[in-house]
């Protein structure tokens, strides 16, 4: 019997790596705001999110980006049943940041506090929608496929209804959206790597090289590190002949590599499980190519949030915590961060 859900308005908080985010979310889809503060330009000379800056940053800006969000749901904290906020996974130093932050509303007004898995809240991304939007798009449908792509996570996972996941398969090694920054690296080629990938392959040859594709046979699992490997040493090997890298070819045969891998695997898995719908999310959904692979196929009906609900966002976690709260899921104040908190020890 599908359970009814009790009407709520939710403020997310998200600081889990180097965007400092918050939203406000009605019954779990509705988008009343959304605000988020990159810190992509700060890291951008390290080639990587710098974890110490990351969180000295997220001090500086977070309960200005909250007040914003407020203001741009026209709500105040009064108006308001519930804040959700990113426990994990996540660098630890910014985990505490939105925590406290979260834990300080949640005293002072009185509100349920949730603890949210991020990884959770960038596949409730695809349940979210403009307010303005009416009558909202179809939601995602049970059981359902939901491959999440990021740049520290690639997995699988089978839902039959709220907050209920079975892990499938995951990566073996690199994530996808790691391994698009270490071939972004390989290829002098600017972080962060998938959007520098993706523009760099655009009047590519796909097929100019031709990559591996792990197929990991009787699993549900990927790999990527041979991938890497195998574009290292094409570089290599055209590098020793004093020729030139042609970037755009390598970047799009990569490019093709992963997106064939990561599609083939979630449509098998789709139909071997009965799964009619699948969601695809996580920073990697944003890329092109990616979508374009899902979306044009007709066998399943698929989910794939719009771009600025694809990276790291606040939005995704007010709607995720909207559906622990609806279900009678709410946190202690002594609530504590989990760096490392797989997706299937939240249920």
């Amino acid at each position: 019997m599908k359970p009814v859900l009790r009407p709520a308005r939710v403020l997310g908080i998200e600081s889990s790596c180097d965007e400092t985010a918050a939203a406000v979310i009605e019954n779990g889809r509705a988008l009343l705001s959304s605000v988020v503060a990159s810190q992509v330009d700060l890291h951008a000379k390290y080639g990587g999110v710098f974890p110490e800056v990351a969180s000295r940053q997220h001090i500086r800006t977070i309960y200005a980006v909250v007040e914003q969000a407020l203001q741009q749901a026209h709500v105040n904290l009064s108006e308001l049943d519930a804040i959700a906020v990113t426990r994990g996974p996540g660098l630890a130093g910014s985990l505490v940041v939105g925590m406290n932050t979260a834990k300080g509303l949640a005293m002072a007004s009185g509100l349920p506090l949730v603890g949210v898995n991020h990884l959770e809240g960038h596949i409730y991304s695809a349940w979210v929608h403009p307010a303005e939007v009416q009558p909202p798009p179809p939601e995602p449908q049970f059981p359902l496929l939901a491959l999440l792509v990021s740049g520290g996570h690639t997995e699988l996972n089978l839902m039959t209804g709220h907050l209920e996941y079975q892990r499938l398969g995951s990566t073996l090694d690199d994530a996808a959206g790691e391994a698009f920054d270490k071939v972004a690296r390989l290829l002098k080629l600017p972080y962060p790597g998938g959007p520098s990938i993706q523009k760099a392959a655009v009047g590519g040859n796909p097929q100019a090289f031709h990559f591996p594709r792990a197929r990991l046979e009787g699993t549900w699992n990927f790999s990527f590190s041979g991938l890497k490997t195998a574009v290292l040493r094409a570089v290599r090997e055209l590098e020793e002949r004093n020729q030139p890298v042609p970037v755009a070819d390598m970047a799009a045969s990569f490019q093709a590599a992963v997106v064939d891998i990561l599609s083939s695997k979630t449509f098998a898995a789709a139909r071997a499980f009965g799964a009619k719908t699948i969601i695809v999310a996580g920073g990697v959904s944003a890329n092109q190519a990616l979508r374009e692979a899902f979306l044009g196929q007709k066998e399943f009906a698929v989910h794939i949030p719009k771009l600025s609900l694809c990276t790291d966002n606040a939005a995704m976690i007010a709607a995720a915590g909207y559906y622990r709260f609806a279900l009678g899921h709410h946190d202690p104040l002594n609530l504590d961060v989990l760096p490392t908190w797989p997706l299937s020890a939240s249920v």
